[in-house]
């Protein structure tokens, strides 16, 4: 596993470089948490369903209330 992540700079979307990150912190309520647990669960069953063809998805687009958050995706390594 690797975490990637965008420091917010102000940047345009094509000018932005991912950084491989050390750690990351969730600050997050319980209530969040659980649907992030759950976002990642399913993303899991999505990668072993569909194999190579599940590329990836945002947990807002899932959960519409995070679409203030900061970016939260799920990647899956083996994607063609």
């Amino acid at each position: 596993m690797k975490i990637y992540g965008y420091k917010d700079e102000g940047l345009e979307f094509g000018e932005i470089v991912p950084s491989e990150l050390l750690e990351i912190t969730l600050v997050a309520n319980a209530a969040e948490l659980r649907k992030i647990a759950r976002f990642i669960d399913a993303a899991a069953e999505g990668i072993e369903k569909r194999g190579k063809r599940f590329e990836h998805e945002h947990l807002s687009d899932k959960y519409p209330e995070f679409e203030s958050s900061p970016h939260f995706v799920v990647f899956n390594p083996d994607a063609s």
